[in-house]
């Protein structure tokens, strides 16, 4: 009875500490310039059968269809943490990649110089529970954080629009965590 009382206690903690970093990561409410912005929805991104980070999206109008968040030049946020051991700067830098050639549908040429600045954040490195955070705001642009540090800010509401079509545009990298995001 032991043997088994004990996974089942750890399995607990386990999940009780899951729900209460997804908590701190992705809250009901966040207040960025005066702009009050509701979570939309959370989702994960499983690759082969494994949790690889979370989503949250962060709106001002939670009624808006994928459409007007990718194409809105309304200040809004998407939080990722990373849930994974597995990914490394490499990988992230592969599939963030992939996912700009597919939200432009291969036409990142008029936004490669906002994506290599992109991707530069990632070189720093990438941990299990590094939350990411790309901020747009109307005529500011796309500020990226980790862990509550600024690491870059890149100008341009088509880049807003490429970066955010990754998960929510025509073609998203993943149409199950799309539908999560939208919930």
């Amino acid at each position: 009875m032991k043997k088994l009382l004990v996974p089942i206690i750890l399995a607990f903690f386990s999940l009780n500490a899951l729900s209460q970093n997804e908590t701190e990561a992705f809250p009901t409410d966040l207040k960025i310039d005066n702009v009050d912005l509701k979570l939309k929805g959370t989702g994960t991104r499983e690759k082969l059968w494994m949790d690889m980070y979370t989503l949250g999206l962060f709106i001002s109008d939670t009624q808006q269809d994928a459409n007007k968040i990718v194409s809105g030049d309304d200040t809004s946020i998407v939080r990722l943490s990373i849930i994974s051991g597995l990914i490394t700067a490499e990988k992230m830098d592969k599939a963030i990649r992939d996912g700009f050639e597919k939200s432009t549908q291969g036409k990142t040429e008029p936004i490669q110089t906002e994506i290599k600045d992109f991707l530069n954040v990632f070189k720093l490195g990438v941990d299990k529970e590094d939350l990411f955070q790309f901020t747009y705001q109307v005529e500011l642009g796309t500020t990226i954080s980790k862990n509550g540090k600024e690491l870059a800010k890149i100008k341009g509401l088509a880049f807003k629009q490429a970066l955010w079509g990754i998960w929510l545009g025509k073609n998203p990298v993943d149409k199950k965590l799309k539908a999560e995001l939208l919930k």
